[in-house]
């Protein structure tokens, strides 16, 4: 516990001023999280980074998360889509290449994680450039949600959520991390002066907490797979970037299209 609580502190001393600066140094610390963490999700599979599909996912990746006010003027000749389908392309290439030793259902965990690796912290990137309110309130729901679903799990969770996947989460824990979520939500509101109404915040609180836990279980999924623990070492006592950023990654998204749902 000692040594999570030193990390948290060294992290969000280094994260949070970057995150509040924005600009330059944010989109670069983005773009540089988002590499380790697909460094970490190849290593699952036992693929490396500094290999053909390795730099070719990286580039995708790096592509992917370019704002999307670079293409407001014409800088690329391919659009994010087209680049993706190239990607697509000389990957299968690279399996006949490889004699099959990088093969189809390699190809798939490739796209697929630089995908999602991708395209949930381009969206860190969005969400800051729309307003960085709507970053914290994000933050704030999900460390809400992960303290009160674990101190409310720990002293009254009796009803097991998906013990094939984390047999330590609980139902009763699941739906307090909700409640903390809702309430730190208001809060929220009503200090900051959020953009939503009371009702819309309770309903976007809500939602994003439970979508937060849904991209804690994928993880925690992920990581059942292929038999490993942490998806990295990279924080002491945390783990990888992917463990650390699970939530966020289907969370901000979620914000993001919620937000054009609404205004």
């Amino acid at each position: 516990m000692k040594q999570r609580i030193i990390t948290a502190l060294i992290a969000a001393a280094i994260f949070l001023p970057v995150v509040i600066y924005g600009n330059l140094p944010f989109v670069l610390m983005i773009y540089l999280l988002a590499s380790v963490g697909l460094f970490e999700a190849l290593r699952m599979k036992k693929l490396s980074v500094l290999s053909i599909p390795g730099i070719l996912s990286l580039a995708l990746l790096w592509f992917l998360m370019m704002p999307s006010d670079f293409f407001s003027v014409e800088r690329f000749l391919l659009s994010k889509m087209e680049f993706l389908l190239l990607i697509v392309l000389l990957l299968l290439a690279y399996t006949v290449l490889s004699k099959n030793k990088f093969n189809f259902d390699d190809v798939g965990f490739t796209l697929l994680s630089t995908i999602y690796v991708g395209l949930g912290f381009y969206y860190f990137i969005e969400i800051r450039e729309l307003a960085l309110a709507y970053v914290f309130f994000a933050l704030f729901v999900i460390w809400t949600t992960d303290s009160g679903a674990y101190f409310i799990g720990k002293s009254m969770g009796k009803t097991k959520l998906w013990p094939h996947i984390s047999p330590n989460k609980t139902v009763e824990g699941s739906i307090g991390g909700v409640v903390c979520a809702i309430i730190v939500a208001i809060i929220f509101q009503i200090v900051v002066g959020f953009d939503y109404s009371i009702f819309t915040t309770i309903i976007v609180a809500a939602l994003l907490s439970v979508f937060g836990q849904i991209g804690d279980l994928v993880e925690s999924a992920l990581k059942r797979h292929y038999q490993i623990k942490d998806s990295g070492s990279i924080l002491p006592g945390h783990g990888g970037i992917l463990d650390r950023f699970d939530s966020l990654l289907f969370v901000l998204p979620l914000l993001h299209f919620i937000h054009i749902f609404l205004f």
